[in-house]
């Protein structure tokens, strides 16, 4: 009886999503709330879901772009991202070391927080070998601190008076993953949206030659580098909606449609992260973490606003 109700509460929770009820943050805290109460029943296909969810929304949001804004805002985040992605890196070899953290542990966590979150740790992970445990402990992590960042850059965005421009791109740089960074400026702005949208899908191409890195760091052979390739399909659907390939109004369906599918992804996010996995990583992998997610903050909102 209490797997039947468990399973209706979490269909009824997607369909209010669905419905555009719920808002990025509630949907991504009854994520949390429901896999507390409930011990999420569908844990297992919530990560597929993730997985692909989050990039037909991407693709989605392409329908509602233009080719000249998204090459523009693309250029004017490029040094940024370059020297953010150099010094995160840099920081999160150093601290590995210093806190004697394990290395492959260690270098998920940096190029999850220095590049896309989840898609850099799933890119890099076969690259280095790494083990099932570790994997899942930087993930975890990783999306404890974006569950974080949903709810505080608002606020300071708006504490901050920072402007759509600014807070798209400071959301793109600084906040780990395209779920969160896409969830945290669809409450501040279609301009910020599409801004951060645009910067963090750039910035995952970064993860290219990243593994080529990692492959010499940890002397690796043989192991195929995974290329982000739905960024073309988002790239296609700005050519089409540049060009006015479709009409209006379906486009704009499409862009709703994928905002809806996001709100379900950040649900599903919620439901995936757990107390019990995070208390059994100790404090040291969470240092690293937090220590490099302020650094790239601060540093990223010093070089916007300067």
């Amino acid at each position: 009886m209490k797997d039947i109700f468990s399973k209706t509460v979490y269909v009824l929770i997607i369909t209010l999503a669905l419905l555009g009820v719920l808002n990025s943050p509630t949907a991504l805290l009854l994520g949390f709330v429901y896999t507390v109460i409930f011990n999420n029943p569908f844990k297992e296909y919530s990560h597929k879901a993730i997985h692909y969810f989050l990039k037909i929304s991407v693709v989605g949001l392409g329908f509602g772009m233009f080719i000249k804004e998204t090459l523009e805002t693309s250029k004017e985040g490029l040094s940024l991202t370059f020297y953010s992605i150099l010094l995160t890196v840099t920081l999160g070899l150093l601290l590995t070391k210093l806190l004697k953290l394990d290395l492959k542990l260690g270098h998920l966590i940096t190029s999850g927080t220095a590049i896309c979150g989840g898609s850099a740790i799933a890119a890099i992970s076969p690259v280095i070998k790494a083990k099932s445990k570790t994997i899942s402990i930087a993930l975890g992590i990783v999306f404890l601190l974006n569950s974080i960042a949903l709810f505080v850059f608002p606020a300071i965005g708006h504490f901050l008076s920072l402007t759509q421009e600014q807070f798209g791109l400071w959301c793109a740089i600084a906040i780990h993953d395209t779920s969160s960074v896409v969830g945290a400026a669809l409450g501040y702005g279609d301009e910020a949206l599409r801004i951060a949208t645009t910067v963090k899908l750039s910035r995952t191409l970064w993860i290219i030659p990243l593994s080529i890195f990692s492959m010499f760091l940890f002397k690796t052979k043989g192991e195929r580098i995974k290329i982000p390739y739905f960024i073309v399909l988002f790239i296609i659907a700005i050519l089409i909606n540049s060009y006015h390939m479709l009409p209006e109004t379906t486009t704009s369906l499409i862009v709703l449609m994928a905002k809806r599918l996001l709100i379900i992804t950040l649900f599903l996010v919620g439901s995936t992260i757990s107390i019990k996995d995070l208390k059994s990583t100790g404090m040291k992998p969470i240092v690293l973490a937090l220590t490099l997610w302020v650094f790239i903050s601060f540093f990223s909102l010093f070089y916007i606003l300067n």
